[in-house]
């Protein structure tokens, strides 16, 4: 039970967005882009600017957690990483335990930089493995290959007290037995933490096209549910259960900052196209990198979107976040967050119950293993119109 009723008495998280890539992968929807060359002083007096407005928005707050999301974020020079987190634990109280993590690419050029990433103040490294296989990883556009990524975790896990590494499955004519091969390799690694996501189709990415095109084909749905159901199964026998979707941890790893955002927390959100939540506003930064650095220079700040969400959207936005969690979420901050009673459609909870896809606990409402399946499918039927 998280007993803070209200988002200002959490602790606040941060994230700073580095837009930058090597290469564009084929099946990214992020805000991520190629660029010749960055002008690497104009970037990091921008983000510091831009993370001053934020701060100044949000005065005497805790902060729990930051973490440096991308693009890719390991190409950050160690001084702007530096820079920022000496700048952010100064406009905020750092919490004793803060959580400091640094999205990164598994390649030999990045791994050289961990130690200096380590020594800035970076705790825990999230690291792009994808995949085991070479002939995955040059389907999935990836620059690096297994030996030299293996490399990277080793690295890593010298360097950094906490590592979680990211796995995509349910890869084009995939089979169970290769999954489970690969997935019994990765938990043999030893990191606290795996993030393990089904290959999914994103507009305006290539693979759309060429899935459009009838030339790419991910597993149906019942062969992504066997991947899925073993995955659980697999991930909960080697002391790593899945305590969000896509997201497996041993007790008391989990992210501290993706929590944040689950459990509906204020966060602060910097660099371009970054979102935030902040006292009952949304916050977005502008998208395109070069529109965010002219107005960061113009205004101060690089603020697209400011605007105020209305208590049953908030709501709403923290039912469709919670329950993705194991946990659930808690009926009275969500009831707090819409001024009296969550927008909960309460005949269709108890429909869903009946069919062992819900459990409603004392203060508490979460989605089952059985449901957890069919999440997407469950969520518009649990959250009740305005």
């Amino acid at each position: 039970m998280i007993p803070d009723k209200t988002p200002a008495a959490r602790p606040l998280a941060l994230y700073v967005h580095w837009p930058f890539c090597v290469s564009k992968c084929p099946y990214c929807d992020f805000n991520s882009h190629v660029r010749e060359s960055v002008d690497q002083q104009a970037w990091r007096d921008a983000l510091l600017a831009d993370l001053a407005h934020e701060a100044a928005a949000l005065p005497g707050r805790t902060l729990g957690s930051i973490f440096f999301g991308g693009g890719t974020p390991s190409l950050m020079p160690p001084s702007t990483v530096a820079a920022i987190l000496d700048a952010a634990q100064t406009h905020w109280t750092p919490a004793p335990d803060i959580e400091i993590t640094l999205e990164a690419n598994p390649s030999s050029v990045e791994a050289a930089r961990f130690a200096d990433l380590a020594a800035a103040g970076i705790n825990r490294v999230s690291l792009g493995l994808q995949s085991l296989d070479d002939a995955a990883l040059a389907f999935l556009g990836r620059a690096h290959r297994v030996a030299e990524s293996l490399r990277a975790l080793d690295t890593a896990q010298a360097h950094f007290g906490r590592v979680s590494v990211d796995l995509i499955y349910a890869l084009p004519d995939q089979s169970l037995a290769a999954w489970e091969r690969e997935l019994t390799r990765a938990l043999g690694f030893g990191t606290e933490h795996l993030s393990l996501y089904q290959l999914t189709i994103e507009p305006g990415t290539r693979f759309a096209t060429e899935a459009a095109q009838g030339r790419l084909t991910i597993p149906d749905g019942d062969s992504a549910a066997d991947l899925f159901e073993m995955t659980r199964a697999m991930t909960a026998a080697a002391g790593l259960p899945a305590y969000e979707t896509s997201n497996h941890a041993r007790l008391g790893a989990e992210s501290r900052h993706n929590l944040t955002y689950w459990r509906y927390g204020d966060y602060a959100g910097v660099g371009p196209g970054a979102h935030g939540r902040r006292d009952g506003l949304a916050t977005q930064r502008r998208r395109k990198p070069e529109n965010w650095l002219s107005a960061v220079a113009r205004n101060g700040h690089g603020l697209e979107v400011e605007e105020p969400l209305a208590p049953h959207d908030r709501a709403s936005e923290a039912l469709v976040m919670g329950l993705r969690l194991r946990e659930g979420v808690d009926l009275d901050y969500v009831a707090a967050l819409a001024g009296g009673t969550a927008p909960i459609d309460w005949p269709a909870v108890e429909r869903l119950s009946r069919q062992g896809m819900i459990a409603h606990e004392a203060h508490r409402l979460r989605v089952t293993e059985a449901g957890a399946l069919l999440l997407d499918s469950i969520l518009p039927l649990v959250v009740a119109d305005a």
